[in-house]
């Protein structure tokens, strides 16, 4: 049977990888592969850490989507991948890469995955995560500064001259592709619940 392709999108710390997680509780590590959207960002080694800085990231044209929809062809063909890994402390590709072989579910989530056609159209299921601006700006601003290096004025700087009106843009706007909207909140439940008997039912078709 043919690998089938979940699409997760959201805000910038909607809660993608979370609701993600939730649903692999229902699934086995073996039938299942992650990826994740941000690993496609452009290599940018070229650039200065100051030039870097000025990427706007939440723009489509930062993410390498030609190279992702060869890997997705090469996974859905049942294909192996050798997989960019993106480096947030240094803005740019790290010089190790990931091997990825193909699995009966492949999740892709990102907060533009959903923006590009033609990665859509390879998709069985669109799935968008909901959260309110203020909660996503105080989450993002925790995680940059903790895991990302960055300060607090630059993650504010950042968030409103491009977070914030790129997801109205390019973010928000793909919500109308979504098969499902999962809120990010604790009545996320049936909807979390849907997408894993979805998964169990082609899993269950495969075997």
């Amino acid at each position: 049977m043919k690998p089938r392709l979940f699409l997760v999108a959201g805000g910038s710390a909607s809660g993608k990888t979370t609701v993600v997680q939730e649903i692999l509780k229902h699934t086995s590590d073996a039938d299942v592969v992650i990826i994740k959207h941000d690993d496609y960002y452009h290599n940018q080694d070229h650039l200065s850490k100051a030039q870097r800085r000025k990427i706007n990231y939440d723009h489509p044209s930062s993410l390498d989507n030609d190279l992702l929809y060869e890997h997705l062809l090469m996974l859905l063909e049942g294909k192996t991948i050798e997989k960019p890994v993106y480096d947030f402390v240094e803005n740019t590709r790290s010089t190790t890469t990931e091997i990825i072989k193909p699995k009966p579910i492949i999740i892709v989530e990102g907060i533009l995955i959903l923006q590009n056609e033609r990665i859509r159209s390879l998709s069985n299921m669109n799935i968008f995560v909901e959260l309110d601006d203020d909660t996503r700006f105080i989450r993002r601003l925790k995680r940059d500064i903790e895991e990302r290096g960055r300060t607090m004025d630059l993650v504010i700087k950042q968030y409103l001259s491009t977070v914030k009106p790129m997801f109205h843009k390019h973010i928000k706007p793909t919500k109308r592709y979504a098969d499902v909207i999962i809120p990010n909140d604790p009545k996320h439940d049936v909807a979390v619940d849907l997408v894993a008997t979805k998964i169990k039912d082609i899993l269950q078709t495969k075997s």
